[in-house]
């Protein structure tokens, strides 16, 4: 099919995307980094006509769904959710050594789901849980979150390196001296977090509505709603200290880790660890 052949080349445009982030950053070289901010582009506009390519395969087998249904189209696009975020962010700060992180973390997600024995690629019949027009609002807006978080994981550990060298470093003192200040690192953090913070809460609201029309209760307790939860109380718990206890620095960059630690532990081992009503999305 036409769209396995475009996700596939995808996969490794992230990751010649990577190394002219990561080598433009090292060496201290921009055009290496401009070249990664147009690759990342391309990339993902070539992984945008293969989403779309998929949704009209599926309607030509007769199955006509949105490819939000399982674990290698949610990996798919949780990729796509990373990288446009990260892009429309570094138009806005203009700072483009913060791409190796959201490049990476756009291609392990792709060779995950390309590589992968676990993973099955093919376009499926939805199962009668997730025929419901809460499908596309409810993984969109959960994975837009989750990706904000993987990128806000990339600028806590940035800045984790960044407080170890002066804020004025010599320009010879190595790839930090191409990184934002602390300051504007954590900033950079914060905004992150809480565009995350919003978009998973607005997720977690249209799954519990979905969840009434499927299962006749807005809540269950399964174990993908409650990391869900724990995942929302983290990040509510970072804002919280932030904004009203005037936390900064390294105690909310630890804490955006942590978080986005749960945020894995949500996608990848409520699925193979635990079993609950969200089985059905490996």
């Amino acid at each position: 099919m036409t769209s396995s052949l475009l996700l596939s080349l995808t996969t490794f445009a992230y990751l010649l995307c990577t190394f002219l982030y990561l080598a433009g950053t090292i060496f201290r070289f921009k055009p290496l980094l401009g070249a990664g901010a147009i690759t990342g582009a391309a990339t993902l506009l070539m992984q945008t006509a293969g989403i779309g390519l998929r949704w009209v395969e599926s309607y030509r087998m007769g199955y006509g769904h949105a490819p939000l249904s399982n674990m290698y189209e949610s990996l798919v696009f949780a990729s796509w959710a990373i990288m446009i975020i990260y892009l429309v962010f570094e138009w806005r700060v203009r700072q483009r050594a913060l791409g190796v992180f959201p490049a990476l973390f756009s291609f392990l997600a792709m060779a995950y789901a390309s590589f992968a024995k676990d993973v099955d690629s093919k376009i499926q019949p939805l199962v009668p849980a997730l025929k419901s027009n809460w499908l596309i609002a409810h993984v969109m807006t959960c994975f837009l979150g989750y990706a904000a978080f993987a990128v806000s994981f990339g600028v806590s550990l940035l800045y984790l390196i960044r407080k170890r060298f002066p804020e004025n470093p010599n320009p010879r003192g190595g790839f930090v001296a191409f990184l934002p200040g602390a300051s504007q690192l954590e900033w950079f953090n914060y905004q992150l977090v809480l565009f995350g913070f919003l978009w998973l809460s607005v997720g977690i609201i249209t799954g519990s509505i979905w969840a009434n029309s499927a299962w006749g209760a807005y809540w269950s307790w399964d174990p993908k709603e409650t990391w869900s939860l724990i995942t929302w109380f983290i990040y509510a718990a970072l804002l919280h200290a932030r904004n009203l206890k005037g936390w900064k620095g390294e105690r909310v960059a630890w804490l955006s880790m942590i978080g986005f630690g749960c945020v894995l532990f949500t996608y990848f081992g409520v699925n193979f660890l635990l079993s609950g009503l969200h089985s059905y999305a490996r």
